[in-house]
C-alpha cells in the first residue's frame, strides 16, 4: 500500500461490531494501493493514531465501491463522522526470546506491565498451515504425568485433540496441570473470554511451578472487546510455527475456550447479514476451525507444534456444532465429565504410532485389559443397582472399579508413565488371579507383582 496516508471518511452503516465505509472504485479489486482482505486499519473520530484514542480493525469484507472492517475494540462512541486509515498489512505480532515468560493481550499488546516489546520482530498471523505432505510422521510421545491420558490415550508430539466438556467441570485446571507437567520445550496459551480470577488461576500455576519462563500467554479476559476472541488462536499459533521451525523445539499450545472463538465468528457474521447455517452458526464453521488446527505439525529437521484446545458443549450436548464439526478435524477427544476423563468417551487416534515403540512393552496390554475390566466392573454395578446376586468375580470387578476410580480417574492423580502402568498391574493382581486377566504369559511371568 502506498506510504501516504490517507483517510476515509464515508461511513455507510455501523452494524454490531461492523463498520461499512465507502472507498473509491480505484481502491478496491486489483489496485495494489487499496485495501486487501485481512489488513489492519485504525479507525477513530479523528485524525489521531491509537494512542490518540482510534481502534484497530480488519478488513473482513470486500465488495464494489465499499469495505466492511470488524472494529476490535467495539464501535461504541463512534458515528457516520469516523475516518478510517488501512495500514497495508494484516495483524502482525512480536516474536523473539524476549517474548518467553510474558503475557499479552488480545488484540497482541504486553499486558503483564512490564517492558514494552514495541522494537522486537513482528511476524504476521493467520497464514496457511504446512503441506501435508511436507509434515514428518507422528512418532513420540508427549508425556504429561496424568494416567487417564498417558494410559489411555496418549498425547502424540503434532496431535491436535480437543477437551470436551460442560460448563461447571474443572477443565481448565486439567489444562493448566497439563501446561505445567507436559514434557514440551515451550508452552504457548490462550485465554478467550477468561475471568480475570480464571486468568490469574492459570498465570499463578504456571508460576508457581517454575514453568512461566517457558511460557507465552495471550489473553483475552470477559471484559474484552469479544471480537479480539477471533485473533488470540492466530497470534498463539503463529508463534508456535515460529519456536518450532526456527528454534527447533517441541511447542504446545493450549487454548481455552474454542466454543468462545466460535461465537465471535457467529456474531461477526450476523453483523454482516451473513445468512446463518446450523444453530446460527455459518457454513464456514468447520473452514474456520480447520485453518487453526490444521497448524499441528512435526517439521522435517526441527520442532512440532501440538494442540490441545478445550470445547464446551452447551448443555453437555456433544451434537452441538463447535464439538461436531470439531470432531471430525481433530485427531481424538478427551471427554470430561463429572470431574473425571471418561475412558469410553476418549480416544486418541494417534496413540498406536507410540505404544510399545516408545513406550514399555507391556503398555498395550496393560491398557487394554484394565480397560476390559472396568467395563466388566461397571456392568456388575449396573447389576449390583438392580439388586441382582453378584458372583465372586462381580464383587472382584466392582472393588477393581472402584480402585480404578480412585487411582486413575481421579484428574488430581499425578503419575509417570511407568509408575502408572505398575500401578496398574498392582491393582489388577488385587483383584485378579494372573489366568484371569488374560494377558501373555511372557508378560504375566516379567511384570505381574510376585507378592500376590
Amino acid at each position: 500500500m502506498s506510504a501516504l496516508s490517507i483517510h476515509y471518511d464515508r461511513v455507510l452503516s455501523i452494524v454490531g461490531e461492523v463498520v461499512r465505509i465507502a472507498l473509491p472504485s480505484a481502491a478496491v479489486g486489483e489496485d495494489p494501493d487499496g485495501p486487501r482482505y485481512g489488513d489492519l486499519a485504525v479507525i477513530s473520530e479523528d485524525e489521531g493514531g491509537i494512542a490518540g484514542g482510534a481502534r484497530l480493525a480488519q478488513v473482513v469484507r470486500l465488495d464494489a465501491g465499499e469495505v466492511s472492517l470488524q472494529v476490535f475494540g467495539g464501535t461504541q462512541g463512534l458515528s457516520t463522522r469516523s475516518k478510517a486509515r488501512f495500514l497495508g498489512h494484516a495483524p502482525r505480532v512480536a516474536f523473539s526470546g524476549n517474548i518467553l515468560g510474558r503475557v499479552f493481550s488480545g488484540d497482541g499488546r504486553v499486558s503483564d506491565g512490564g517492558p514494552s516489546l514495541g522494537y522486537e520482530p513482528q511476524v504476521e498471523i493467520g497464514g496457511p498451515s504446512v503441506n501435508p505432505a511436507r509434515r514428518a510422521l507422528a512418532s513420540r510421545m508427549i508425556r504429561t504425568d496424568v494416567p487417564m491420558i498417558d494410559v489411555f490415550n496418549c498425547l502424540v508430539e503434532s496431535q491436535k485433540i480437543p477437551i470436551f466438556s460442560r460448563a461447571g467441570e474443572p477443565y481448565d485446571a486439567l489444562l493448566a496441570r497439563i501446561g505445567v507437567q507436559a514434557d514440551a520445550d515451550i508452552v504457548v496459551f490462550g485465554g478467550l473470554g477468561l475471568t480475570f480470577d480464571d486468568y490469574w488461576r492459570f498465570r499463578s500455576t504456571f508460576e508457581d511451578a517454575g514453568v512461566f519462563s517457558r511460557t507465552v500467554m495471550f489473553v483475552n479476559q470477559a471484559a474484552d472487546p469479544p471480537l479480539e476472541r477471533l485473533l488470540v488462536p492466530d497470534m498463539a499459533l503463529a508463534v508456535a510455527e515460529k519456536f518450532a521451525v526456527e528454534e527447533k523445539k517441541r511447542v504446545l499450545v493450549l487454548l481455552t475456550d474454542m466454543t468462545a472463538f466460535a461465537d465471535a465468528l457467529k456474531e461477526v457474521g450476523v453483523a454482516m447479514e451473513r445468512v446463518p447455517s446450523n444453530r446460527g452458526y455459518l457454513g464456514d464453521l468447520y473452514s474456520q476451525l480447520a485453518r487453526r488446527y490444521e497448524k499441528a505439525a512435526v517439521f522435517h529437521g526441527a520442532g512440532s507444534v501440538t494442540i490441545l484446545t478445550v470445547t464446551t458443549m452447551p448443555g453437555g450436548d456433544v451434537t452441538h456444532p463447535v464439538p461436531d464439526n470439531t470432531g471430525y478435524i481433530t485427531e481424538g477427544q478427551f471427554y470430561l465429565h463429572d470431574g473425571v476423563i471418561d475412558p469410553f468417551g476418549s480416544l486418541s487416534r494417534l496413540k498406536q504410532h507410540v505404544i510399545g515403540k516408545e513406550t514399555r512393552e507391556d503398555h498395550s496390554a496393560v491398557m487394554n485389559t484394565m480397560i476390559r475390566l472396568y467395563a466388566g466392573a461397571r456392568e456388575a454395578e449396573r447389576k449390583q443397582a438392580m439388586a441382582f446376586e453378584l458372583s465372586d468375580y462381580d464383587e472382584r470387578l466392582v472393588r477393581f472399579g472402584g480402585l480404578f476410580k480412585e487411582r486413575f480417574m481421579d484428574i488430581s492423580a499425578s503419575l509417570t508413565l511407568e509408575q502408572a502402568l505398575d500401578l496398574g498391574w498392582r491393582t489388577m493382581a488385587e483383584c485378579f488371579s494372573p489366568e484371569e486377566l488374560l494377558i501373555r504369559q511372557n508378560l504375566l511371568d516379567k511384570y505381574y507383582p510376585q507378592a500376590a
